[in-house]
């Protein structure tokens, strides 16, 4: 049963190395192929896929869902996983995946543990902590292409940060595929102690929240609008917790250097949260 490996990246091409090469050092494994999709880099990201014999694919329209789709397209095998470009896999990884697929008669989804780490060389073994419950996360996931093609893939009109793999997730589901959690199908996800800038932080934020309610548009169910906060107590509690009048002072007490790091850690929290849901009730009102 032949593996496709689809990486969706974007100018990460030192991470990117990393984790192809981990991909490629893989023992007792089915056949399996490696996919890059390009979402438009300018680094070295063409060089970095040649280096390591995957197949590459570019999709310059930045968006997640397209590139993800495109990798779909092209992946030959009977199984597809999706990993990110930021992580580093042990050598039994595809054949942890191929295993919990041929133990099965049903179609899954087949995910493990995602050990997040501050830098590659440090891989200590999963643990309960890194337990999940989630149906569907590209970080680490494996699904018959049959099935992929049939619901059609990824919806492309998520065309901004969050939700498009929580979404096409429902829609497997709803296809008969089962969720199955493979203990030995773990990664390291590199994730550097220093956290993203504020600034990109906030775009995401908003980014989500737009999303999320594409999401609850498409899928106005109780389940899809719990998953997302788009509903009336939630929406309630951050007018009441975190007011929108409010997030000056937040930013400045997230952002500012004599400010103890768990109390900049909790504005910055709250920041976020103010500015998601407010960005989402916004977008709710316009439907």
């Amino acid at each position: 049963m032949k593996l496709s490996v689809v990486i969706a990246t974007k100018d990460r091409a030192a991470l990117l190395d990393g984790a192809l090469a981990s991909l490629r050092a893989q023992k007792n494994a089915p056949e399996y192929e490696l996919i890059v999709v390009d979402n438009g880099s300018s680094d070295a990201t063409p060089e970095i896929a040649r280096k390591h014999r995957a197949e590459y694919v570019f999709v310059a329209e930045p968006n997640r869902g397209k590139a993800r789709n495109a990798g779909i397209d092209r992946a030959e095998g009977e199984l597809v996983a999706f990993v990110d470009d930021d992580v580093v896999v042990p050598p039994h990884f595809v054949a942890a995946h191929a295993k919990a697929h041929a133990a099965e008669g049903e179609p899954l989804a087949v995910s493990g543990p995602i050990v997040n780490v501050p830098d590659p060389a440090h891989r200590p073994d999963p643990t309960a902590a890194n337990f999940s419950r989630a149906f569907f996360v590209t970080c680490n996931v494996s699904v018959r292409a049959a099935a992929l093609r049939a619901v059609g893939g990824f919806d492309e009109a998520f065309d901004l940060y969050g939700w498009e793999d929580t979404e096409l997730g429902v829609r497997l589901r709803a296809h008969g595929v089962r969720r199955a959690f493979a203990w030995d199908a773990y990664l390291w996800h590199v994730k550097p102690p220093t956290p993203e800038s504020l600034e990109d932080a906030l775009g995401k934020a908003i980014e989500k929240a737009r999303m999320a309610a594409r999401f609850v548009r498409k899928n106005p169910s109780a389940r899809i609008k719990l998953a997302t906060g788009a509903y009336g107590p939630n929406l309630v509690r951050a007018r009441v917790l975190n007011p929108g009048f409010l997030q000056p002072f937040f930013a400045g007490v997230a952002s500012s250097p004599r400010v103890p790091p768990a109390l900049a850690q909790l504005a910055r929290g709250a920041l976020l949260d103010s500015v998601y849901t407010e960005e989402l009730e916004r977008q709710l009102r316009r439907t």
